[in-house]
């Protein structure tokens, strides 16, 4: 089973100097239909390996499959053809653009108006707040909204599977509640998802599968429900003492 993986990432090592590596071994696999969840402490790692498995950031060892085919050279363009899409962390919306501008420039991949339409239906499905304010310009919108914009807009390319990059940070709690859901939401709709969070209890909540990384490495694994009592992730992670 674990050669069937959706993802398969094998001793990755990577960073943005080469005699500086911050990822160092890692191995992660996401099952088809799962929602995984990568936690740890600021500096861990998280961000740089979603930017590695998009290929924003070259990898130095190790291997990444994805569909069963290796990406280690491939461009983030031809990374996105095959299915994965990220929600990078800060959101990276065009401010001066209209919600609907944004959205559409998601779609860049699609040749035709009826698929970009029915992307466009699925989000403000999703996200009906987006669809009140499409013509509105992306700087304007509460940084909720911005957030439901970049993971709509992400959506667009109709991923296999969706890196979300820090979602709720910053987010109000009821912001936050109302993410997740949507998060439950587009993962039972057919997405399969990885997503890297601070906020690791409501993480645990929802995912099938953890893992924690710290310093570059893998330090726990496992079921989720079965993680959230552990107690060194109760700790650090959960602050209870």
């Amino acid at each position: 089973m674990a050669d069937q993986a959706l993802l398969k990432v094998e001793d990755l090592w990577s960073g943005y100097y080469k005699d500086a590596p911050v990822l160092k071994g890692l191995h992660i696999e996401v099952q088809a239909g799962e929602i995984v969840v990568l936690i740890g402490s600021n500096g861990s790692g998280k961000t740089t390996t979603i930017n590695t498995l998009s290929g924003l950031l070259p990898l130095m060892k190790g291997n990444i499959f994805f569909r069963g085919k290796r990406l280690n050279d491939l461009k983030p363009k031809r990374i996105v053809e095959m299915g994965m899409c990220v929600c990078p962390e800060g959101r990276l919306l065009f401010p001066e653009m209209t919600v609907l501008e944004n959205l559409e420039l998601g779609a860049y991949l699609k040749k035709d108006q009826q698929s970009v339409n029915a992307g466009l239906e699925r989000i403000y499905n999703l996200f009906p707040r987006l669809k009140e304010r499409q013509r509105q310009l992306a700087g304007s919108l509460s940084g909720g909204e911005q957030q439901m914009l970049a993971i709509g807009r992400s959506l667009m390319a109709e991923p296999t599977l969706l890196l979300l990059d820090e979602p709720s940070l910053g987010l109000a709690p009821l912001m936050v509640e109302l993410l997740f859901e949507t998060i439950i939401k587009i993962n039972r709709q057919g997405t399969t998802i990885l997503l890297v969070e601070q906020n690791a209890r409501m993480a645990l909540e929802i995912s099938n599968r953890a893992y924690v990384i710290e310093s570059g490495r893998i330090t726990l694994m496992g079921d989720s429900k079965i993680l959230a009592h552990d107690k060194e992730v109760e700790k650090v992670y959960l602050g209870v003492s």
